[in-house]
């Protein structure tokens, strides 16, 4: 019968009532229609209990034995859902209803005899349950077959239970294949199938060779399929379910999860024993066996193609160039995670090479049924970490105790120890042996995420990676990993703290870079929090195109403890707080959040010069949680100027001084006043345009540039506090702290005598005024000065123009000529741009593509 026969299998969600029957009938003409006329295949149709049956058969079993007589009512609502969908599937066709309703009561009857012992003794067995939960499966399949007949079409059903034998073993139900393929030869031939083109099978049950109803397990019906599919040599079996085919990770966990096109045979089992539903772990063998490739296909969806799962590359000498198109080349093909897992360590330094310790401990474990999910020990064998399920890990720990009790009284063994609340997350994919790396970026991916691994397992055919990690960081975990294989995108939660100039624009400019970054980078960067100090925004993914007027009109009265607790979510692998104010108060907060495990960006420069022990604090404990405190625009807006000072550390170069005109606004200023027109005027453009910080005089006093310096001279690994920088002030005493900043510009005039001295001096010895700061790593009594200064005309300091920040950096390597970096230092656009940068930056440094 080879390439004769398609094997289709129908789970319950597939047979939920009489439309669903119908619309498995479409599906089997559909695909009868699309084959090669030339070449018809018959159809072979394994069906499961429709949708909730077995459950209730199971139920009902368990009232009875409680002698509870609600199993009378569920077993006569039953047998009414059946009538029902009888009724609807043949409405015209009397005789066939009656016929198959009689047989039906039949076994209603039969049911209520054996429930009813049940219900007396308040005992049932194990046999009996079986005999009793298979029924559904027996009825969905008649039912079926008669419809089926009633469209005129050639069809015969099959009882399992005749023809498939089984012996229970130590993983569930063994195949007798020889008995089995002989009683089932003998029912083709006596049922004549070659006249047949549909041939319907009940899945899930079976016999025992003593020829006792049993059944398969739970799901079980799949492993009919691909039993019969090597029965009938068929060319293909599909699975059809209510999911698309077989994803990278479970949705519910993992928005982004991808149906998988392709996997092999080897990896599908694998995701099906670390928990992905979709398919039963025994269906791949008997399938595998004979070569013949399943689909995973949705009734509701036939659009999608499903999952095919075959032989990977050069794993069958089947496979040809063309089959081999097949495959999808991702290394990593799903994750998947087991919950509600204990790690079990048994732990000794004297068990270092003792023989049999490992044996020992398998061997108690099975005496007691513990099943043993994953395994990890050390090459020393002072440890042995055992997965176990945690219901199971108490019995597992009193066997433990009990069988090594000798070892532990001595002294041999310190300990058995139970880690409860635990996952197994595991990486499969059959084509990571291929490349250097893999673990090295799951275990990065999971680390980033601020995730600890407890455990690891890796098998020698590097199919599959598994670590052990606490169950409340299972859905972080996974989607931190799911991310970085780009299964998905990487996708960073953002809340941004300040709506001004810098906050607005940045926001701006993530809406306009958006659908860029998702197209090429994969990169979904998700502001879901805009807050000010007043009121804040909080969505899953605010609307960046009207987030304003959402903002007037929908935010909520701020509060910062909830705006956090919002953007630091379990949902999302990771997250970021951007501050985008000049508050001291929102930079105390940085070492409370970097504990959390936030990362943080900032063109606020409180955190970087503010005191040194915070400094140091916050530093540390960034290192020591992996989180990233990026601060480039703290200096020098959008230039590469902290990036660059890094780079020229790190590659061994000595850094002598750096000079430079630090403050974009000064920086205007002093090109803009030239001594013919009013400095005070000069500075309101400033302040209009968004040059200055929110009080000017952090500008005019030098405090902006000291911040810049100490940032810059911390960065070179110099301690240092505000007073240890002499300041040359632009505003005269009695204006620095004195009065609100409103006082401060009705009185600006008082500065424009003095700054005109200043410029007319300046002409006279041709020189032009430039407010620079300084680090001196070589003079050590006079490290950091801030100062308004005169430089020659062609001095490279006098060629800036605008807003132009310029450093020049003096190092061991750059030590004739200076390494320049010049632009624009001041503005929202590239203030913002350089938070964006930092905001990219941290994508790679998270795994994303570059």
């Amino acid at each position: 019968m080879s390439d004769q026969w398609q094997v289709h299998k129908f789970g319950g969600s597939s047979l939920a009532d009489a439309a669903c029957f119908k619309h498995v009938c479409s599906i089997l003409q559909n695909q009868s229609q699309s084959q090669n006329l030339n070449q018809p295949k018959k159809k072979a149709i394994v069906v499961s209990a429709m949708k909730g049956i077995t459950d209730i058969l199971l139920q009902i079993t368990q009232f009875a034995k409680q002698s509870n007589l609600d199993y009378l009512k569920e077993l006569k609502d039953l047998q009414q859902r059946l009538t029902d969908t009888i009724q609807a599937l043949l409405p015209n066709n009397l005789q066939d209803q009656t016929q198959l309703i009689s047989k039906f009561d039949n076994n209603f009857k039969d049911i209520r005899d054996i429930l009813r012992a049940t219900y007396l003794m308040h005992e049932y067995s194990q046999e009996i349950l079986n005999h009793i939960s298979g029924y559904g499966e027996f009825w969905s399949a008649q039912i079926l077959h008669a419809y089926l007949t009633a469209m005129n079409l050639k069809a015969n059903w099959l009882d399992t239970r005749k023809v498939l034998f089984v012996k229970q073993g130590e993983t569930g139900p063994v195949i007798q294949w020889e008995k089995t393929k002989s009683t089932f030869n003998d029912w083709l031939t006596s049922n004549e199938i070659e006249n047949c083109d549909y041939l319907v099978i009940t899945g899930f049950i079976a016999s025992t060779t003593n020829n006792i109803p049993t059944t398969l397990g739970r799901n079980g019906s799949d492993l009919t399929a691909s039993i019969f599919g090597s029965l009938l040599k068929s060319e293909s079996v599909t699975i059809w379910t209510d999911v698309d085919g077989i994803l990278s990770a479970d949705p519910k966990k993992v928005s982004q999860a991808v149906v998988l096109k392709n996997i092999s045979y080897d990896e599908a089992m694998e995701l099906a024993y670390f928990g992905a539903k979709v398919l039963h772990p025994g269906t791949i063998q008997p399938a595998q066996k004979d070569g013949i490739p399943i689909t995973i296909r949705n009734t509701n969806n036939l659009n999608c193609p499903g999952t095919r799962i075959w032989f990977d590359n050069g794993e069958h000498q089947k496979t040809n160039s063309a089959n081999n198109s097949i495959n999808n080349h991702r290394l990593i093909k799903g994750l998947s995670i087991v919950d509600n897992v204990a790690l079990v360590n048994v732990e000794g330094s004297n068990l270092i090479g003792v023989p049999s310790i490992s044996e020992r401990v398998f061997r108690c474990l099975c005496t007691v049924d513990v099943s043993v999910i994953m395994i990890s020990q050390a090459s020393s064998e002072h440890s042995i970490c055992l997965a176990v399920k945690e219901h199971q890990s108490h019995l597992a720990k009193e066997a433990l105790t009990e069988a090594f009790s000798s070892e532990l009284t001595h002294g041999h063994m310190q300990s058995i120890e139970v880690i409860p609340s635990c996952s197994v997350l595991a990486a499969v994919g059959s084509r990571m042996r291929e490349k250097v790396g893999i673990a090295a970026r799951f275990f990065e991916s999971i680390g980033n995420a601020g995730v600890n691994i407890k455990a690891i397992s890796q098998g020698s055919s590097e199919r599959n990676i598994s670590v052990v990690i606490d169950e409340k960081d299972g859905s972080k975990a996974l989607q931190a990993a799911h991310a970085a294989f780009y299964l998905s995108k990487q996708t960073i939660s953002i809340g941004i703290i300040g709506s001004g100039l810098i906050g607005s624009t940045l926001i701006d400019q993530i809406k306009d870079e958006s659908k860029h970054l998702l197209e090429e980078l994969n990169i979904d960067l998700r502001v879901r929090g805009i807050t000010t100090s007043k009121k804040m925004l909080l969505d899953e993914k605010l609307d960046l195109k009207h987030w304003k007027s959402d903002f007037e009109s929908n935010s909520d009265t701020a509060d910062l403890a909830t705006f956090i607790n919002f953007i630091h979510t379990d949902s999302l692998p990771h997250s970021v707080v951007v501050d985008c104010t000049a508050s001291y108060d929102i930079a105390q907060h940085y070492v409370d959040w970097i504990k959390q495990g936030i990362h943080i960006i900032t063109p606020n420069k409180r955190a970087g010069s503010g005191n040194m022990n915070f400094y140091k604090e916050l530093r540390s404990y960034a290192r020591q949680r992996n989180r990233h405190f990026l601060y480039e625009a703290t200096v020098g807006a959008g230039l590469p100027i902290i990036t660059t000072l890094r780079d020229l550390i790190h590659t061994g170069d000595k850094i002598e001084k750096i000079e430079g005109i630090f403050s974009g606004t000064l920086s205007f200023l002093f090109n803009t006043f030239n001594g013919d027109n009013k400095f005070s005027d000069v500075l309101k453009i400033a302040i209009d345009r968004g040059y200055t910080e929110p009080d000017p005089r952090d500008d005019l006093s030098g405090t902006d540039v000291v911040r810049k310096v100490m940032i810059l001279a911390r960065e070179m690994g110099v301690s240092i506090e505000e007073e240890d920088i002499q300041v040359d002030h632009l505003v005269p005493q009695h204006m620095q702290n004195n009065g609100t900043i409103e006082d401060f510009l009705n009185n600006l005039d008082q500065l424009d005598q003095i700054m005109a001295d200043k410029m007319n001096k300046a002409n006279v010895a041709g020189n032009v005024l430039r407010f620079v700061g300084c680090i001196d790593s070589i003079d050590k009594s006079n490290q950091g000065t801030v100062a308004l200064k005169e430089y020659p005309k062609n001095h490279p300091f006098a060629h800036t123009q605008g807003s132009d920040n310029i450093i020049a950096f003096t190092t061991s390597r750059y030590n004739q000529t200076p390494l320049i970096i010049q632009g624009p230092g001041a503005g929202p656009a590239v203030t913002a741009g350089g938070v964006f940068a930092d905001l990219l930056r941290l994508s790679t440094f998270l795994g994303a593509a570059t």
